[in-house]
């Protein structure tokens, strides 16, 4: 049948909890009784952190290509080239440091502060990624002349 992260995951509860008795006053919707599981909000919040960081990894990747394809005739090539790369290389710690922070027992005190410092660390990498990618944007990424031609 279905191990207890399933039967806390659908209704809420961990497994060796009782079912709470009708009363006239039943939780209303989207409510959820009973204790927070840390490690499983941590857990979801680092995964959806991770889908986010892969389609920036994506979108940087298809800048990275597209920016090469106009070659060193483009008047910002050698900047995009090193600031899409940047970008990249930032993206690929953050998602290891996200591993790492997945991996840790959020209920364990004693690795409270390894967590913080962890989670602070890939805040700041995220807000550089951030910063890195407005530039990208500003100095802009256009498809090359020879495709744009050939869509007339």
């Amino acid at each position: 049948m279905a191990d207890e992260t399933e039967v806390m995951e659908l209704n809420g509860r961990l497994g060796a909890e009782p079912e709470p008795e009708n009363d006239e006053n039943p939780p209303r919707r989207g409510r959820r009784t009973g204790h927070l599981n840390m490690n499983h909000y941590a857990n979801k919040k680092s995964a959806a952190e991770s889908m986010l960081d892969i389609a920036l990894l994506m979108a940087n990747a298809s800048q990275l290509k597209a920016v090469i394809e106009q070659g060193p005739s483009f008047s910002f090539y050698i900047p995009l080239i090193v600031l899409i790369s940047m970008s990249l290389v930032l993206q690929i710690i953050v998602g290891i440091l996200l591993i790492f922070i997945v991996k840790y027992d959020l209920n364990n005190p004693a690795k409270h502060a390894k967590l913080d410092n962890l989670n602070n660390i890939a805040t700041g990498l995220v807000f550089i990624i951030v910063v890195v990618n407005i530039f990208v944007t500003a100095f802009g990424v256009q498809k090359p002349a020879a495709v744009m031609s050939s869509k007339e």
